[in-house]
């Protein structure tokens, strides 16, 4: 067997002549440089330091290397930069980048790098929510999730007339012996269930839960905290709920109407639901077959279960006929026909909570809400809820620093791969720390317009006054 060995110096095809090798010998140098905005956008939302309060440390501050602060904002950042493993930070714990984010250079012992390896960092992610002898930080779940509405009411910078919370249970598969795993027939797979709130592209809560659970469980109380909160600050916003046929339960439907928030869900068809537009898809099957196109007739008339509902409610129904077949989806809400024409509530209002979707592929997909490995559920939520907040940084760069750019509307990844990934070579001096990035990059411009945004920013919120 041959003897397993990494060279020191890798060789390529010659270029006119000359020899082409590589090796990872360049020093002080950084692939991340981009990451100066994540640390100017914190500036501009004041997030980090806030996250940190939200954890309670009793090891003795005379003796510990690295803060609470430190290692919350390293996790956070290393998440918004594509780095979801633990395992990742024993090599970035020497990242001359990680060290200008934690505005710390140097350790104070010898044995230790600026900011915290993997095993520092597992000891953050266990915390418990009250502290013992072995897990001396703990977490205010409260807190957290009272810092996560916070920060989107600061985000505006007057009280709209009316905002919308979208609901939605995702799929987080596991593949371990994860405490609180199920099979879940739908998904196919053994996962977790979370429950997301977003209004727009802000995340307002994002909830771990078993999967043997109904989709629209704790659903009442969690709009209940976020509609209290929003309304103490906003008392006079209007409040609409949108959600899938998972959330048209009784309970969910019957707070709103109890709390004055209005609610547009999507109801499930079923035999006496289609028997109610028998016509309208009789009149959009003929239309169809003569116009070889799909079309649609909308009515809507007054509902009640059999069992499950206290109350009629209005349900709005699109009877379409399309590809030679019947297409009928009903929708029922709070909204009465004065508000919301039919045809305007299904199309415009109700089937627009299809791009939280895409805001919920953003979470998994580019920040890895879905890396919920560990084996104990809160450890797990708390993960959920690092990766929640690397999204909501991001979300602040994209709002106040990218505006009217090419990135204005981009994708998590895209931000961190055209803004953040970026080489640089870090010189630090006794006066400056220069951070010399490729001049090649191709965002050089909007990466500069980011910065003087998000630095004015900052100004306005620190100033008096």
């Amino acid at each position: 067997m041959q003897p397993h060995c990494t060279p020191d110096l890798f060789g390529f095809v010659p270029v006119e002549g000359r020899e082409v090798v590589a090796a990872f010998d360049g020093g002080a140098i950084t692939s991340d440089a981009g990451a100066l905005l994540l640390g100017a956008a914190d500036r501009a939302i004041a997030m980090m330091d806030r996250f940190a309060a939200c954890f309670h440390d009793e090891r003795c501050q005379d003796l510990i290397e690295h803060k609470v602060v430190t290692l919350v904002g390293q996790r956070v950042f290393g998440i918004a930069l594509g780095y979801e493993d633990l395992n990742d930070h024993d090599t970035l714990r020497h990242d001359p980048m990680m060290a200008v984010l934690a505005g710390k250079l140097e350790a104070r012992r010898e044995d230790c790098a600026p900011v915290a390896g993997k095993s520092t960092l597992n000891r953050l992610e266990l915390s418990r929510l009250e502290p013992t002898r072995y897990h001396k930080i703990s977490h205010n779940p409260v807190a957290i999730k009272k810092l996560m509405v916070d920060l989107f009411l600061e985000s505006q910078n007057q009280p709209p007339n009316q905002i919308i919370l979208d609901l939605d249970a995702t799929d987080d598969p596991v593949h371990g012996k994860q405490e609180g795993r199920f099979f879940h027939g739908f998904y196919d797979c053994y996962c977790y269930l979370p429950l997301y709130i977003f209004c727009g592209r802000h995340l307002l809560a994002s909830k771990l839960r078993r999967a043997n659970l109904d989709a629209a469980h704790g659903a009442v109380k969690e709009v209940a905290r976020i509609v209290a909160q929003i309304r103490s600050r906003w008392s006079n916003v209007r409040i609409l709920v949108r959600g899938d046929s998972g959330f048209a339960r009784e309970e969910l439907m019957a707070w709103c109407e109890a709390n004055d928030v209005g609610y547009v869900f999507g109801l499930a068809k079923s035999d006496r639901l289609i028997a109610e537009i028998k016509d309208e898809l009789g009149r959009a099957e003929a239309e169809s077959r003569r116009t070889g196109k799909p079309a649609r007739r909308f009515k809507h008339f007054n509902w009640r279960t059999v069992k499950s509902w206290s109350r009629e409610r209005r349900v709005v129904a699109k009877a379409e006929w399309t590809q030679g077949e019947a297409n009928p989806r009903f929708i029922v809400t709070s909204l009465k026909r004065s508000e919301c024409k039919a045809r305007y509530l299904y199309e415009k209002v109700y089937c627009a909570r299809g791009e939280m979707e895409n805001r919920i592929k953003e979470c998994q997909l580019d920040l890895y809400a879905d890396r919920t490995s560990t084996a104990t559920m809160h450890a797990n939520q708390l993960r959920l809820w690092f990766a929640s907040m690397a999204y909501i940084l991001l979300c602040a760069l994209r709002r106040i620093g990218l505006p009217q750019t090419r990135f204005e509307s981009a994708t998590c990844g895209t931000i961190r791969l055209k803004l953040l990934k970026i080489g640089a070579l870090v010189r630090i001096s006794v006066r400056r720390i220069k951070v010399a990035m490729a001049s090649a990059c191709p965002s050089a411009d909007v990466w500069g317009l980011a910065v003087m945004r998000l630095t004015a920013a900052a100004s306005l919120r620190t100033s008096p006054g």
